[in-house]
């Protein structure tokens, strides 16, 4: 089995001041939780600090989005290259991306494929919303979602793969453990059939949607639930080390 991941994305909060207090506030106690990777993704104005905070730590660095292109004339965006010196992973396909950015499957694609050959290993997002799920949709959505995203990606090498239900972010209505692992398994067998059994098992499966400490085990108990990406939880100390801690004791 792949090993459990927990991501942090603090999405658009923090100064570049309250981005250190708070890392430095994680440092020690997400350093001693083991049997688990722990990623914090803070705004790219403080990616540097954020790191140079975790030097010496198991800790790693994500960035929350990236331009497709190495370079060229993309005002305010950020390369590959740039984040490869900075971190090791990337959240792409965020459903706030392609809700407010009217990012496609085709250029989350892109962004998959650059990625990976800078080096860095991409947290790809999937998800449907309440509509398409009380309309029988949700797979059809997130497999549809999946195969977009990843066309033209030959290897699940470095791949990692997080389902947030767009209803359940930030809302507070999580979805029940039975509900992801049932997600979780159709995104494993999407993978198993464009990557073999071997490959597609290695590939971590998150899940992101309103997760606490006090929900954490009823995900991290399911075969299919290698992890979680949090959002708002995230922003806190204490409850962030709760819910890697919950990923840990799986």
């Amino acid at each position: 089995m792949p090993t459990p991941i927990v991501a942090g994305n603090w999405k658009m909060n923090t100064t570049l001041t309250e981005a250190i207090a708070l890392a430095s506030e994680m440092r020690d106690a997400l350093d001693t939780i083991g049997e688990v990777e722990k990623v914090l993704c803070p705004p790219f104005l403080s990616l540097k600090a954020v790191k140079d905070a975790m030097e010496g730590t198991s800790i790693r660095i994500g960035a929350q989005n990236m331009h497709h292109e190495e370079k060229g004339a993309y005002t305010g965006e950020v390369s590959p290259g740039m984040l490869a010196e900075l971190c090791q992973y990337v959240i792409l396909g965020h459903s706030e991306r392609r809700q407010y950015f009217w990012e496609t499957d085709e250029a989350i694609n892109r962004k998959v494929r650059a990625a990976l050959a800078a080096g860095l290993k991409p947290i790809l997002c999937v998800g449907e919303g309440l509509e398409e799920r009380e309309e029988g949709l949700a797979k059809s959505v997130v497999t549809a979602q999946l195969r977009g995203a990843l066309n033209r990606v030959s290897s699940s090498y470095a791949l990692a793969v997080a389902y947030e239900p767009i209803w359940a972010i930030g809302t507070g209505k999580a979805a029940t453990g039975e509900a992801a692992e049932e997600m979780m398994s159709t995104i494993r067998d999407t993978l198993i059939e464009l990557y073999g059994d071997a490959s597609a098992m290695e590939v971590p499966l998150l899940y992101g949607g309103s997760v606490t400490p006090d929900n954490v085990a009823e995900y991290a108990s399911q075969p299919n639930v290698n992890g979680a990406l949090v959002g708002g939880a995230s922003l806190d100390a204490v409850r962030f080390a709760g819910i890697a801690r919950g990923i840990a004791a799986g």
